[in-house]
């Protein structure tokens, strides 16, 4: 029986401006996503069972879950149901990335569920309609259907690709014993209303930057309201800097904090400094290295 397997790749936002409370009670964002080289896989089999199989491994929280919580399965769900296959699929998710630290993990998993599915049944859909159904499950899904380097602009749905920037090298740090729910982080922060006096001047700075090819400093608008709360987190962040990383950034709205380092074998060696926290010495991707390692992958 033929299987397809599909990396799903984590992200960090390299910066993240929240502008202000929407009138549908959604927060006005502007940020760069950026893919990174940490992976979940997902591996695909028709079934002579109807329905959707799905099986987590490498993640205890997620394997015990009901299998419809998992954003995989809405994912193949609204995919059988768009284009009308009746077949059974057999899907199994081998988790690297932690859940819940503001790395995309599920929204990753869920835009992969949706290329390995349409490579097992060797099936296309337009790419509006693709974009519209990935970003009904969630804000970050549209961007892993793109991946690389690129815009991000309402909920963070909206998705432009970007020039991708220079590979960085990347050391991420997720604390075990730290998990910020996203609601929590947009209470905390509390962001004012959007206006447009207030919103220009931000926007204009912040679409120079997304053209800049060097990408500009790393900023996140939700850091100081989160370490407010968890302020080992912004111990996190200065050990980053201390162990030489040249920039260090809260991932998302956390709990994961990322730090920028001029070679792997430096990230390697300040990962030593974290033997509480669980680490990942990873690596930036490009848009085109995105393609080459989804072979067949055309959205």
């Amino acid at each position: 029986m033929p299987e397809v397997r599909v990396p799903a790749f984590a992200k960090i936002n390299l910066r993240l401006e929240i502008l202000g409370k929407r009138p549908d009670g959604f927060h006005e964002l502007r940020t760069i996503f950026q893919a990174i080289s940490l992976k979940d896989e997902l591996r695909f089999k028709t079934s002579r069972e109807p329905g959707i199989e799905l099986r987590v491994l490498g993640s205890d929280s997620l394997s015990s879950e009901p299998i419809e919580q998992n954003l995989v399965y809405p994912a193949v769900d609204a995919l059988r149901k768009e284009l009308g296959i009746t077949a059974g699929v057999a899907v199994e998710l081998r988790k690297t990335i932690p859940a819940g630290r503001g790395l995309g993990g599920g929204s990753s998993d869920a835009a992969a569920a949706f290329i390995g599915y349409m490579r097992l049944f060797k099936k296309q859909l337009p790419r509006e309609r693709l974009f519209a159904i990935a970003a009904t499950l969630g804000a970050d899904v549209p961007f892993f259907l793109e991946s690389g380097r690129a815009l991000g602009i309402g909920k963070g749905d909206e998705i432009y690709p970007l020039p991708d920037i220079p590979k960085r090298h990347i050391l991420v740090v997720s604390p075990k014993s730290i998990h910020v729910p996203t609601p929590d982080a947009y209470r905390w922060l509390n962001a004012r209303q959007l206006t447009n006096a207030a919103a220009n001047p931000k926007l204009y700075g912040f679409c120079a930057l997304a053209w800049s090819l060097q990408g500009g400093p790393l900023l996140n608008d939700f850091e100081e309201a989160v370490f407010q709360q968890h302020p080992r987190l912004a111990e996190i962040k200065r050990e980053l800097l201390q162990n030489g990383a040249s920039e260090a950034l809260l991932a998302g709205s956390g709990s994961a904090v990322f730090g920028v380092f001029p070679s792997p074998a430096k990230a390697r060696r300040a990962a030593v400094g974290f033997p509480h926290d669980q680490t990942f010495v990873c690596e930036t991707i490009s848009r085109d290295s995105y393609r080459r390692l989804i072979p067949g992958f055309r959205v």
